[in-house]
């Protein structure tokens, strides 16, 4: 029998909403049907994935056979049989159907280190796991290594906390290693809230081991024998492949009193949070764990000498921990060589918004902003004109044009007004109001904000007040400085990093984009046509090329076109829906 063909299937979150269960299913069907699998030596085997990135693409499947990996995306039930009888029978991939070239870029212009295995194995197989070098890392370090030298392996690879602080890892752990004590925790902050950011549930649902011994390691490293991974419930599929690597791993004895036969003790539970923004805050976090409302604690004293029930407790995020057993593996000084000086390793972005290939991507920290949204993610939906790039959450800045050249690193994007947060960059093009974004990631986290002190509580009330007064054509001179005052305030006097960094999306805006303001406040005019109240709706004549994009968008019909005709707005029919400006790529409705 000739070696086994594989047929990976997207099954993360994204694949499964596609119908990756249907196309599973199908082939499972014809395969059998055809007789390609026997009891002895398979001729195929499925292998149900996780996420590979490029989501917008589900379903997608790689058939790897001697030949190499060939991947089909869009992949869709009715579709199987002919590739099963074309690529897998008769031996010939079906070039139609391979995916465009943009995939093969997307997937080579990245550095795979933390995802290297989402995508590739079966996210809920040990053995899979145990075949890419699984607990190698931790048997590493119990057999040959004291806690405090796995600490100082950690510090010289330069791993800063994924998380949105950029912490120094090592040092983080040194500390909590070094406060008294014999109960300490490890706690992974699996909180993922921004809007958008899925890089952690990703890693969760494609490589729940590698989160599992990396925060093995640091417990190892010091001192703890349990840890809690706080996952938002709203990520059922996430969770429930974590626990079923927490199962595995206490049945086969890599968890438990004396895991892998090596004399370490170690403990893990999944605790499930209820969707506040605020809990992704570390000692919010711990509140929620012990049972109580999560709002944010005074610091000191610090999670390392007082944490979860009073005892030292050391928290990453899942992407922190993912990080260590490669580091482990390949040694301090590989991990050290990828990135800047400041900013070591790779770094995951959730890339959206007016981008062609929207998903996830691991890029070398270091790596232009310019070239992750051109070279990695294809450039501007319909080509349009690139205006500025959020980066970092709804607590991060924006990002224009004209330093769109600005390394992806912590201190480079803190510079330019942005952060590099837990890795999310939304993308924007010349449609996109910069005043009315402002307010949207303003809205979002003043309703997250817990509300326990005054700076963030009244504050970011009173400074969403004036973007909606400015937005709807009711602002007035002096709202901008009131809006800087506040914002600087803010940042100054609240208590936890929600409130501190709540206000950049309008500071970073008015600082590069202060006409566009100025704009809405003197001329009442929306520049980039987004804010209902201030727009004009009809057609520009002279810009219409009668194409009747337009009146295909529009669901009440009030759009009036014939072929060859430039197109008329009935303006008692329009309900201001914009459908019909988001449709046309010339710009010709005002």
């Amino acid at each position: 029998m000739a070696e086994a063909i594989k047929i990976l299937i997207c099954q993360g979150t994204g694949g499964i909403s596609a119908g990756a269960k249907k196309v599973e299913a199908e082939f499972n069907r014809i395969i059998a049907e055809k007789g390609l699998s026997a009891t002895v030596g398979k001729r195929c085997d499925i292998v149900k994935t996780g996420c590979r990135g490029l989501c917008a693409n589900d379903v997608l499947v790689d058939i790897v056979d001697d030949k190499g990996c060939t991947t089909y995306d869009f992949v869709q039930p009715e579709e199987v049989a002919k590739l099963v009888e074309e690529h897998i029978v008769a031996g010939e991939p079906n070039e139609k159907r391979k995916a465009k070239p943009y995939y093969n870029k997307f997937v080579d212009a990245q550095r795979r280190i933390v995802m290297s295995g989402c995508g590739q194995i079966d996210a809920e197989s040990l053995d899979a796991y145990l075949a890419t070098d699984g607990f190698k890392a931790i048997e590493k370090c119990i057999k040959t290594m004291k806690p405090a030298e796995v600490t100082e392996e950690v510090k010289k690879s330069g791993l800063r906390g994924r998380g949105g602080g950029g912490f120094p890892t090592g040092l983080k752990w040194s500390f909590c290693a070094a406060s008294p004590g014999h109960h300490k925790y490890i706690i992974c902050n699996a909180d993922e809230g921004d809007p958008g950011a899925f890089m952690d549930r990703s890693i969760l649902e494609g490589d729940p081991y590698c989160l599992i011994e990396g925060m093995m390691i640091a417990g190892y490293a010091i001192g703890a024998q349990f840890g809690y991974v706080y996952v938002r419930a709203e990520y059922p599929l996430a969770i429930d492949r974590l626990q079923k690597a927490i199962d595995v791993c206490y049945e086969k004895g890599y968890l438990g009193k004396n895991c892998m036969g090596l004399g370490f003790e170690y403990d893990m539970r999944i605790k499930k949070g209820a969707g506040a923004f605020v809990c992704g805050e570390e000692t919010a976090l711990m509140a929620s764990i012990e049972g109580e409302r999560g709002m944010p604690r005074p610091r000191p004293p610090f999670p390392a000498v007082k944490g979860l029930w009073q005892h030292p407790s050391n928290i990453n995020n899942v992407e922190t921990f993912a990080n260590v057993r490669h580091i482990i593996n390949n040694g301090a000084e590989w991990y050290a060589a990828i990135g800047t000086e400041t900013t070591k390793g790779t770094k995951i972005f959730a890339v959206t918004g007016k981008v062609k290939h929207t998903g996830l991507v691991e890029v070398p920290a270091g790596m232009k902003v310019r070239e992750v949204i051109y070279d990695v993610c294809g450039g501007i939906l319909n080509n349009r004109k690139f205006k500025a790039v959020q980066a970092g959450g709804p607590s991060g800045g924006c990002i224009p044009a004209e330093i769109l050249d600005t390394p992806v690193d912590y201190d480079s994007l803190i510079k330019a007004g942005a952060m590099m947060g837990s890795g999310g960059l939304v993308v924007m093009d010349e449609t996109t109001c910069m005043v009315d974004v402002s307010k949207f990631f303003l809205t979002f986290t003043r309703m997250e904000s817990c509300g326990k002190c005054v700076p963030c509580r009244i504050g970011l009330k009173a400074m969403l007040d004036i973007l909606i007064r400015i937005t709807e054509g009711n602002g007035r001179e002096g709202d901008l400085e009131t809006l800087i005052d506040l914002g600087t305030t803010i940042k100054q006097a609240s208590l936890c990093g929600l409130g501190q960094t709540a206000p950049n999306p309008v500071l970073s805006t008015i600082r590069y984009f202060r006409d566009e303001y100025e704009a809405h406040i003197t001329d009442k005019r929306c520049p980039s046509n987004s804010c209902k109240e201030l727009l004009l709706w009809q057609i520009v004549e002279d810009k219409c090329v009668k194409c009747g994009a337009c009146k295909k968008a529009c669901p009440v019909d009030a759009i009036v076109w014939e072929k060859g005709q430039i197109a008329y707005l009935d303006k008692e029919k329009c309900t201001k829906c914009k459908s019909c400006y988001d449709a046309c790529r010339f710009m010709a409705i005002e």
